[in-house]
């Protein structure tokens, strides 16, 4: 049985306002004087509550800078929360920044292997698998050479090809196919929806509504941190939605519209 269970959950970053600076501003600044670098806290996260359970399907919305990717690297286990109680049961596989702990100097080959264990697998489970992802992303003898001479695509094929073929109980999926060719897209889309319906529990962040109305039952509306609302998929679309055409930026009127209306016609560079 796979289980998220997130229990008044936040998570605060840590930064300092300036991390280096340069000799210029060194010397301007003064040699000798000490120079003030606060400690700023940062709350990503704030008060989340959460469960799923086998069968949920979660689709994580908001604008940028909500917190949608920063909760899913939490519930992969990358970020720890720095309040409340995080509960993960179950084989996590994680769909984002595919192309993160490769070896740019080693064969498409090897790094194969290398991603393959990092994500927890057996150096004889993943001779298993070779042929499997040799096909699927058809990089032929370019994965005998060292990954640097890849394309930005040709990375995105490989590492979405080892990333699934595993089998995840709660899987995790972050705007994966935005990166490479029509024809990629289209034959990742099916290898997707295979994952989908395999998975025990998922939870995807995308900013297309269409796709999250397909395939989640379940909405989370984030909003600076904290969850807006937490309901059924097509109502919070409709509440995001709603939401986003009250917040339509200002539009400053014309030259016309401001003689019109009495309104003075000079006008500010």
């Amino acid at each position: 049985m796979a289980r998220i269970d997130l229990e008044h959950v936040g998570l605060t970053f840590r930064v300092r306002e300036q991390f280096q600076i340069t000799l210029k501003e060194f010397l301007l600044r003064g040699m000798f004087r000490r120079r003030k670098n606060p400690v700023l806290k940062v709350r990503a996260l704030r008060d989340i509550n959460l469960g799923l359970g086998d069968g949920d399907r979660l689709g994580i919305i908001g604008g940028n800078g909500a917190g949608k990717s920063t909760l899913l690297r939490l519930l992969a286990g990358v970020y720890a929360p720095t309040h409340g109680r995080r509960t993960i049961q179950g084989r996590v596989s994680s769909l984002f920044e595919l192309n993160l702990g490769f070896e740019m100097e080693s064969s498409g080959r090897q790094n194969i292997f290398y991603r393959g264990y990092l994500l927890g697998e057996t150096p004889r489970t993943m001779r298993a698998k070779m042929d499997e992802i040799a096909d699927f992303c058809d990089l032929g003898r370019f994965l005998d050479i060292p990954m640097r001479f890849y394309s930005a695509g040709m990375l995105v094929r490989l590492a979405f090809a080892i990333a699934t073929t595993l089998e995840p109980e709660i899987l995790l999926v972050d705007e994966v196919l935005s990166a490479g060719d029509a024809a990629f897209q289209e034959k990742a889309r099916k290898r997707m929806r295979d994952m989908l319906s395999r998975a025990r529990i998922i939870v995807v962040v995308s900013h297309d509504l269409e796709t999250l109305a397909r395939i989640c039952d379940t909405g989370l509306w984030l909003d600076k941190g904290r969850v807006r609302l937490l309901g059924p998929m097509e109502d919070v679309i409709a509440a995001y939605r709603n939401h986003a055409l009250d917040q339509q930026p200002f539009a400053a009127p014309t030259l016309e519209e401001r003689t019109s209306a009495g309104a003075p016609c000079s006008t500010f560079s």
